[in-house]
């Protein structure tokens, strides 16, 4: 595991010094995030519906005993944003894009058209694997902000329905308690997940060896090191978004105070 995480880091590496010294087709980019966000978008806006939908019911039961109903919307948007948002589209973006990714790359890798392209001149990285990369950091964007304007639209319904507040009372206290260091911990989140998945998933399809039962070996192995890894820069990122924030209202009252 550990030599199979040092390849995957030398892979990143190569793949930074072609983008350095070569650059990258944007024709190409654009296409790859295209593609990419187009087949996650239905998932990625139905599955953030439901998650905002269960937030609400999940803070519901707790904010009721306290009478702080109007400060639901507030509470399931700043999970949302800082926890379950990023970590949702992650986890759909490996289950739709980085397994195809993998499987598309493997196939060409055994069918040999990766060698046919290094025999025609041309840098597999720069025609295949950056595109691809940069289409999943950059379209991770896209559908975060997606998911999470369908979890208030699922949070609201909810409110409505279940917890029988208000829409505008729960949309009032969300700008309260989601304030800029939830917003930058979930798009730290964001890019650190979006990272970890590009990297794995084009680096299992270009090593893929064994013919077909290679691609379907290729595809469950990026399934299975995605969601490991996921999990484990979760609790990265959170130990150190919370230990900015923190450096960061330490200052702030500093230079208040003086």
């Amino acid at each position: 595991m550990i030599a199979d995480i040092g390849r995957c880091f030398l892979f990143c590496l190569e793949a930074m010094d072609v983008l350095r010294r070569k650059g990258v087709s944007r024709r190409e980019v654009f296409h790859q995030i295209w593609r990419v966000t187009i087949q996650s978008l239905p998932t990625t806006a139905m599955a953030g519906f439901f998650v905002g939908a269960i937030m609400t019911v999940q803070f519901t039961m707790q904010v009721e005993m306290y009478g702080a109903l109007g400060y639901l919307g507030g509470l399931s948007t700043s999970a949302t944003v800082r926890q379950v948002g990023p970590l949702l589209i992650a986890f759909m973006l490996s289950g739709k894009v980085g397994a195809y990714t993998a499987a598309e790359l493997g196939t060409m890798r055994v069918t040999e058209q990766i060698d046919a392209i290094r025999c025609l001149g041309a840098n597999p990285f720069q025609e295949l694997i950056l595109p691809r990369m940069i289409a999943i950091i950059v379209s991770s964007f896209a559908l975060l902000a997606a998911g999470l304007l369908m979890s208030i639209a699922g949070g609201v319904t909810l409110g409505i329905f279940f917890s029988g507040i208000n829409p505008d009372e729960y949309l009032r206290h969300i700008p309260t308690i989601v304030g800029w260091p939830s917003i930058a911990t979930g798009l730290f989140k964001c890019i650190a997940f979006a990272i970890v998945l590009a990297a794995i998933c084009t680096y299992k399809g270009y090593t893929a060896t064994g013919g077909a039962r290679g691609v379907g070996r290729a595809v469950v192995q990026t399934a299975v090191a995605t969601m490991v890894s996921l999990v484990v820069a979760d609790w990265c990122t959170s130990l150190i978004a919370d230990a900015i924030v923190e450096v960061s209202l330490s200052v702030f009252k500093s230079g208040a105070a003086l």
